[in-house]
């Protein structure tokens, strides 16, 4: 196996594990949308999320993590669409905005008083 053929295995072994964790990640973000809705008696529309922005984070560890961005829509009345979204630093949920709640998930590292 010669250098080109390495490299394009590391690429396309990166590639896949990139989209995995990206279907990953964005399940956790249906489930939160999904779950913030019907805890405030709103219909969760279209039952999926949109990819807004992802790029580079720290956590509370200082670990580099990706920061995804997720948009979706609910509507309280049953006659229109309202935005949300959900913020996400690798598997864990950061915020959740349904309007005109934010919802700031507490750090489990965090007490609370």
């Amino acid at each position: 196996m010669n250098l080109t053929e390495l490299l394009l295995l590391i690429l396309l072994v990166a590639g896949l594990w990139f989209w995995l964790d990206s279907l990953k990640t964005r399940e956790i973000g249906i489930n939160a949308a999904r779950n913030a809705c019907q805890e405030e008696g709103l219909q969760f529309l279209d039952e999926t999320v949109v990819g807004q922005g992802m790029r580079l984070a720290r956590d509370d560890e200082g670990r580099l993590k990706l920061r995804r961005v997720y948009s979706f829509e609910y509507s309280d009345t049953g006659d229109n669409r309202r935005s949300g979204s959900v913020t996400m630093l690798g598997h864990d949920i950061e915020f959740l905005h349904v309007r005109p709640h934010l919802y700031v998930i507490p750090n489990t590292h965090e007490t609370l008083h």
